[in-house]
C-alpha cells in the first residue's frame, strides 16, 4: 500500500513489471503506453494484453480531487487565417468554461497533420483533461491512448472522415456546395466548373456532391471536363484555373471550394485578362478575411470555423464531465454571403 496523507491507494504493477511479462524491453513498453508507432504489431499486441492482465493504468497527473481545468488544441499549422479563426473560438469559449488551453503546433508541417511523437508524454505530464484537433487527427495508437487513459476529444473539422467512436465538429459541406453552385444558377449560369481541394476526402467530396446535386436539380448537364482538384492550395488552383480556360467551351462560372483557392483563379484569370466578374463568375468558400480583402470582394459561402470551434470545447467539456454526446458528429450550417464576384454571364 501507498499513503498518500490519510487515504491509502493500492499500487500498481511497474511500468517493468509490464515489461517483463510482455518478454520486451521497458522502453519498447513505454513506447506501447505513450502510443509511439515505433512498435511492431504483435508487440504491441503482446504488451496491451500484459496491460489488461495486470491492471496497469498510466493516467495523465493531475489531482484527483480537484479536476484539471486544461486542454490542449493540436493544430496542423499557425499559418493562415483559418487556424485564427479557430483560436479565437476556442479561447473564447474556453474562457467562459473557466479553462486554460495549451496550443500544440506543427508550423512546418513536418507530422503530415497529426501530433509529433512525444506529444501524448507532454500531456500527461500537463494534467491536460482533453484535446481538440484542427486539421490534425491523432494516429491510430495516439487514439488508443486517448481512449485507453479516458482522456476525451473532439476533432474541429476533420477532413477525412474519422475513426469509429471519434467525435467531430464540421460544417454542412455538402449543402454548401448546393448553395454555392443554385447562386450560380440563379444568376444563368450552366457552364459551371468547380475546383475541389484533396481528392478522396471527406469534405471536398461532400461539396463537389453538392455542386452536382444542385445541377442535377436544376437539370443542367454535368461535364467530367468541370471538376478539378487543387488539393486547398493557391498555386494549384491557379493551374487548375488555366486549364478551365483551355477548355474548347470553357466555364463561365466556377465555385472555388476555398478562399484562398479563388485568389489563386483571381490569378489565372488577369493572366489572361479577364475581368471577375465580368468575364467569369468566381464564388468561394470560408468567408476568410481575404474574401474582404480581395478585388472584387469574393462572394462566397461563409464556414462558421470560430462557432464550431466553441462547439467542439463545449461538447469537450461535457465529455471531461462524464456526458457522451447523442451523436458523434455535430454539423453547423453555412450560408451564402453575396459581394461582387459574381454576375449574370455575357450571353445570359
Amino acid at each position: 500500500m501507498v499513503r498518500t496523507g490519510s487515504t491509502s491507494v493500492a499500487a500498481g504493477p511497474t511500468l517493468a513489471v509490464v515489461a517483463r511479462e510482455a518478454g520486451v524491453s521497458v522502453p519498447t513498453a513505454s513506447k506501447v503506453v505513450n502510443g509511439r508507432q515505433d512498435v511492431a504489431p504483435e508487440t504491441r499486441r503482446r504488451v496491451t494484453e500484459a496491460l489488461d492482465r495486470l491492471g496497469y493504468v498510466r493516467r495523465p497527473r493531475f489531482d484527483a480531487v480537484r479536476p484539471p481545468r486544461l486542454v490542449d488544441l493540436v493544430v496542423q499549422s499557425l499559418d493562415g487565417s483559418r487556424s485564427g479563426a479557430v483560436l479565437h473560438g476556442v479561447e473564447r469559449a474556453a474562457h467562459d468554461a473557466g479553462l486554460d488551453v495549451v496550443v500544440c503546433a506543427d508550423p512546418a508541417g513536418a507530422g503530415g497533420g497529426r501530433p509529433r511523437r512525444g506529444w501524448l508524454d507532454r500531456l500527461g505530464a500537463r494534467g491536460s483533461a482533453g484535446v481538440l484537433f484542427h486539421l490534425a487527427e491523432p494516429t491510430e495508437p495516439q487514439q488508443a491512448w486517448l481512449e485507453q487513459h479516458h482522456v476525451p476529444f473532439v476533432l474541429i473539422d476533420p477532413a477525412v472522415e474519422p475513426r469509429p467512436g471519434a467525435v467531430s465538429v464540421g460544417a454542412a459541406n455538402w449543402q454548401g456546395g448546393v448553395t454555392a453552385t443554385e447562386h450560380l444558377l440563379a444568376l444563368g449560369h450552366e457552364r459551371i466548373a468547380v475546383i475541389a481541394g484533396q481528392r478522396r476526402t471527406s469534405v471536398s467530396g461532400a461539396r463537389v456532391a453538392g455542386y452536382r446535386s444542385a445541377l442535377s436539380a436544376a437539370g443542367v448537364r454535368h461535364r467530367p471536363e468541370y471538376v478539378r482538384h487543387a488539393g486547398f492550395d493557391e498555386t494549384a488552383a491557379r493551374r487548375r484555373m488555366r486549364e478551365l480556360l483551355a477548355l474548347p467551351e470553357p466555364p463561365t462560372a466556377v465555385f472555388v471550394c476555398s478562399d484562398r483557392m479563388a485568389l489563386g483563379v483571381y490569378e489565372a484569370l488577369a493572366e489572361r485578362g479577364l475581368r471577375v466578374p465580368d468575364d467569369v463568375s468566381v464564388i468561394g468558400f470560408d468567408d476568410a478575411p481575404e474574401a474582404r480583402w480581395s478585388t472584387p470582394a469574393l462572394t462566397t459561402v461563409r464556414q462558421p470555423l470560430a462557432e464550431m470551434a466553441a462547439t467542439a470545447l463545449g461538447l469537450l467539456v461535457r465529455m471531461m464531465d462524464g456526458d457522451r454526446p447523442d451523436s458523434t458528429r455535430t454539423e453547423l450550417s453555412t450560408r451564402l454571403v453575396r459581394r461582387a464576384s459574381t454576375a449574370a454571364p455575357k450571353d445570359g
